[in-house]
């Protein structure tokens, strides 16, 4: 208990300045534009709860799921969530700087790294389990530097539920432990190796994952096909230079010292070479990434750690001579280099004016999808046209008869389609929605005949193979999305050839 005795105060007054400012920022973005897709296919999710889904485990969903029925589903309600994570996020990001020895400007620095971060900007602004995971990643390394600095045994426990929580949410929390494993190995912490407290850690983690391990093996493996599916067909293989060089950008180049700071710290430092695990956890899910899925948000969840460890590096290396000028040209670089970046992350423009920014920029957002682009970037443009395919959509189902409405289904091409029904489509009284679409597809086409399907989009051919009689009804346009979801045929599919059950098995995507 003495080194709890050592440590200097929170950081009150700062710290809540930087969480007072994301709050702020963000409530000024949080109904700028639209649900993004992947908001829709979540909200859609909490009428499916289960062990697992085909491209999430289930955590995020049982939270929105109480999240609904407490507070229902609009944009508001359900962006409090994420937001709430970034806030928690800082938090831990100055109790671990703290932790780390760091006084008012090292918890202070660390946590505004966090704020002026572009990627956690975007991810916090949108319901994802993405928003969940920096939470989880933050709370494991603060338990994990706690554990360690008290030489507390009673922690490991903890540090394994907040793990099996983390791989409940995304099965990326394996990184985390393949950091933790490996850092446990290669530094004097092994010692720890030889009590039970690891291992039962691991344990408790592996027991809270295993519905979800069970769930895919009896289903098949889902998520494996669709992992390998998305790698070979939608990601975009991402140069190691273009990796690196994104992650300067995704935390914003002023940073770049702070972390780096951090990661020297860690490794070479007397001082922080107490807390080297950290650098090797972070070494180990770079060399994972760079191995693997070159993806640069995946590596955001480390860096609340090495802002930490940067923050208390500067504090300590900054404090000889006249250094300390260099503490608010630090901070004020943080403000500076983000402020431009801001409405890159958070819908904070109209769109035409947002278009007209980023030309002026000269910035265009790497593309982490084979999709053709849109004007704006795919994180935006997946935000626009679901009221107005709700509406087309409503138009058609109000040409059919009572008796066609009885046993009709609308079939989205994917999950953002199929959630926009779902979801929006309640307000309009619009049948049941169907697609063949990761989950969605193991939701299935119900028990009721099928005799009527309002299509969006297809193949002209595929649906008149499909049905004896085919009639394209409008179109949905929408200038600000996505391609794909551009120009699309509202088609009525009527009397099946074959029952959509028995077709169902062909409509299987994964992806």
């Amino acid at each position: 208990m003495e080194s709890e005795r050592r440590q200097a105060p929170f950081a009150l007054l700062p710290v809540s300045l930087v969480v007072l400012a994301k709050i702020i920022v963000h409530l000024a973005s949080i109904t700028q534009y639209g649900y993004f897709r992947d908001e829709l296919y979540y909200i859609a999710s909490t009428n499916h709860l289960g062990p697992g889904y085909v491209d999430h485990p289930p955590l995020s969903i049982f939270f929105l799921a109480i999240q609904k029925m407490l507070f229902g589903d609009s944009l508001i309600s359900i962006r409090m969530v994420p937001l709430l994570c970034g806030v928690a996020v800082i938090v831990m990001t100055a109790m671990l700087a703290r932790e780390l020895g760091g006084r008012s400007f090292a918890q202070s620095l660390a946590s505004l790294c966090v704020l002026c971060g572009p990627a956690f900007l975007g991810i916090h602004h949108i319901y994802s389990m993405n928003a969940w995971d920096h939470f989880f990643w933050t709370l494991a390394v603060l338990v994990l530097v706690r554990l360690l600095n008290r030489e507390d045994p009673h922690l490991w426990p903890v540090l394994g539920v907040v793990l099996g929580l983390g791989l409940l949410n995304k099965i990326s929390v394996l990184w985390l432990g393949a950091g933790i494993a490996t850092g446990l190995v290669l530094t004097p912490d092994r010692k720890w190796l030889a009590t039970k407290g690891p291992w039962l850690a691991g344990l408790i983690a592996f027991a809270l994952f295993a519905p979800y391990m069970i769930w895919n093996v009896s289903n098949g493996l889902p998520t494996l096909e669709f992992m390998r599916n998305a790698a070979e067909r939608k990601m975009v293989d991402t140069a190691v230079l273009d990796f690196l060089n994104e992650q300067i950008l995704i935390m914003n180049p002023a940073a770049l010292p702070v972390w780096i700071s951090g990661l020297i710290f860690f490794l070479f430092s007397l001082q922080g070479r107490r807390w080297r695990i950290l650098a090797i956890i972070y070494l180990t899910t770079l060399i994972i990434l760079l191995a693997g899925p070159r993806k640069a948000g995946y590596l955001v969840p480390v860096y609340p750690m090495l802002f930490a460890g940067g923050g208390v590096a500067l504090e300590l290396w900054l404090a000889k001579g006249r250094n300390w000028i260099l503490r608010p040209v630090l901070v004020a670089a943080q403000i500076l280099l983000a402020a431009p970046i801001v409405p890159l992350a958070l819908p904070l423009l109209p769109p035409d004016e947002f278009i007209q920014y980023s030309k002026k920029l000269g910035v265009t957002p790497p593309a982490e999808e084979r999709h053709q682009r849109a004007e704006l970037p795919q994180h935006y443009a997946d935000m626009f046209g679901w009221d107005e395919m709700v509406e087309k959509v409503a138009r058609a189902y109000n040409t059919l008869t009572p008796e066609e409405k009885k046993h009709c289904v609308v079939f989205g091409q994917n999950y953002g389609e199929a959630g926009a029904i779902d979801v929006l489509g309640k307000k309009r009284g619009l049948p049941r929605v169907i697609s063949g679409h990761n989950s969605y597809w193991f939701w299935g086409p119900g028990k009721d005949p099928i005799d009527v399907v309002i299509i969006i989009g297809g193949d002209g051919p595929d649906n008149a193979a499909v049905f004896e009689k085919v009639q394209i009804v409008d179109q949905i346009g929408c200038a600000r999305c996505m391609p794909y979801e551009r120009n699309l045929d509202v088609t009525i599919g009527r009397k099946p050839r074959i029952p959509i059950s028995e077709l169902w098995p062909q409509l299987k995507e994964f992806i």
